[in-house]
């Protein structure tokens, strides 16, 4: 039944696939109460949407909140939202723009200098902008906020991640990924005409086909990284993004918390969960349903070598 749910992509992407799964048999249990008690979780994007709605679950666990945003001001509003809701929850705000792998870097800083011991971080921070842009290094935009930035701050904050025996990396992915191959030949979506859905599912494609290897390369910390994709969820960027996509679908898209479900869960899960692997719905889903959207080892070793290079990996 929840693979039938998963392939039909409109029942199992939405309320409808959530609400099932909970009423059948081995849905995964949640984590206990207090189950993040003094430890830190860092949330990138937090000042809305997915990120709020996670920022809000792991307060509600107990966990030392650390919301990294662009607007402070409006992470400010979401951060005493929370407190009125979970009363003595700790939250910190961080500035951070994830796009400029300079802010990035300084940000690491500052925050490995404070922070001895992070149990996770959530990379959620999203963009899908009406034209191709590019970041102030000069990377397609989609590709620095949801690849090359999360890559170079978990590189920065291996330290941290490693220090209380191992944290965790979460990616938050996008069922769109399903349709794009992995264009190692192209990544800064330069070629053709451009597309903000299509650039951001490559990019999200790009995410699970590098976890793996992000997973090999931070194994000696003791790191564990996962990606996920929340569903269809109605989000500010899907309200933003997809008028006429939400406008259809409205009824029956999840809520914050619903698309925020399974980073808590993989945050907060004992034990935790195999590393390297794609989820959705606390379970782990094929990163690949067509054989045209699975890439081959020269596929991907070329997409490594570029991902290397963009984020200064030694």
């Amino acid at each position: 039944m929840d693979t039938v749910l998963d392939r039909s992509l409109v029942l199992g992407y939405t309320t409808i696939g959530l609400a099932v799964r909970r009423a059948l048999p081995g849905w995964p249990a949640d984590p206990p109460a207090g189950a993040l008690v003094g430890r830190h979780v860092l949330v990138t994007g937090a000042s809305s949407g997915l990120g709020a709605a996670t920022a809000e679950g792991l307060a509600g666990l107990g966990a030392v909140v650390h919301m990294v945003v662009r607007d402070e001001a409006k992470g400010a509003a979401v951060a005493d939202r929370i407190r009125a809701t979970h009363p003595g929850a700790e939250l910190r705000l961080w500035r951070c723009d994830v796009a400029d792998l300079d802010d990035v870097r300084r940000f690491a800083e500052a925050f490995a200098a404070e922070v001895g011991e992070l149990h996770a971080v959530v990379h959620n921070a999203g963009v899908m902008p009406p034209t191709r842009t590019e970041s102030p290094q000069g990377h397609e935009l989609s590709m620095a906020v949801h690849l090359i930035g999360p890559v170079v701050m978990t590189e920065a904050l291996r330290g941290p991640l490693a220090a209380g025996g191992g944290g965790r990396v979460v990616l938050v992915s996008s069922g769109g990924m399903y349709g794009q191959p992995l264009r190692a030949d192209d990544p800064g979506f330069q070629r053709g005409d451009y597309s903000p859905t299509t650039s951001y599912a490559r990019s999200k494609r790009w995410q699970v086909e590098m976890a793996p290897l992000l997973a090999e390369r931070w194994a000696a910390d003791g790191i564990i990284v996962a990606t996920m994709h929340p569903g269809w969820a109605d989000t500010p960027g899907v309200q933003e993004s997809l008028p006429r996509f939400r406008a259809i679908t409205r009824p029956v898209l999840r809520d914050d918390a619903q698309g925020a479900d399974t980073s808590v869960w993989l945050t907060a899960v004992e034990p935790p969960p195999p590393t390297g692997r794609f989820w959705h719905d606390r379970v782990e889903r094929p990163t690949s349903l067509l054989p045209s959207t699975r890439p081959d080892g020269p596929t991907r070793d070329r997409a490594w070598a570029w991902l290397r290079d963009a984020a200064a990996l030694t």
